[in-house]
């Protein structure tokens, strides 16, 4: 006679799978990331903070899962339940070569909710002056408000980030951006 599985058996593998998959997406194997989604393991699947996979990849730095994620259709500007998204991450944990690759594959600097701040706003108050660089080579408004109507210059002053103030000011004034190799354009494959 075969054991039975009871609900909570179930629920218990079930929950130790999510965590096996969402330490993937953090820091694991974007090979091992990529077989789950080919056999259907869902691109945008959320844990319990509504954080997506390819949200925990972006935040935590895991460049060939967010590459393996995109690839498989994740989408770039899925918000958590604090309504943050990849991007917003990576223009708070500084990662350049991140943030390429989502606007690439599509990521809006928008707030995902009317007076939320934007992607730009984030890179600009912790002074990520080559992500800011490249949000606004890729369209990002410098002008927006958020809901204490601020704008991204604003918010870069009262954290008094430098190097943002000088990426925004020299922007405003009209000149164009300063060289910078880092915040090139790249291609999405396929694309």
């Amino acid at each position: 006679m075969e054991p039975q599985l009871t609900a909570d058996a179930i629920d218990d593998e079930v929950v130790a799978y999510a965590a096996q998959v969402f330490d993937l997406a953090r820091s694991g194997d974007a090979a091992v990331l990529a077989q789950l989604l080919d056999r259907g393991l869902p691109c945008n699947l959320r844990n319990d903070k509504g954080d997506g996979l390819l949200m925990l990849a972006a935040y935590n730095g895991n460049e060939p899962a967010v590459l393996t994620l995109l690839a498989h259709g994740a989408d770039p500007n899925l918000a958590n339940d604090r309504q943050q998204t990849p991007l917003a991450a990576v223009a708070f944990t500084g990662n350049l070569a991140i943030a390429k690759h989502l606007v690439v594959y599509g990521a809006r600097n928008a707030a995902p909710v009317p007076g939320g701040r934007t992607a730009l706003m984030t890179a600009a108050m912790f002074d990520r002056a080559e992500i800011a660089s490249l949000l606004l080579i890729y369209g990002a408004d410098p002008g927006e408000r958020d809901a204490g109507g601020m704008t991204t210059l604003d918010l870069a002053r009262t954290m008094d980030a430098r190097r943002a103030i000088a990426v925004l000011e020299h922007w405003i004034a009209g000149k164009p951006p300063r060289p910078m190799p880092e915040a090139e354009a790249v291609e999405a494959p396929g694309r």
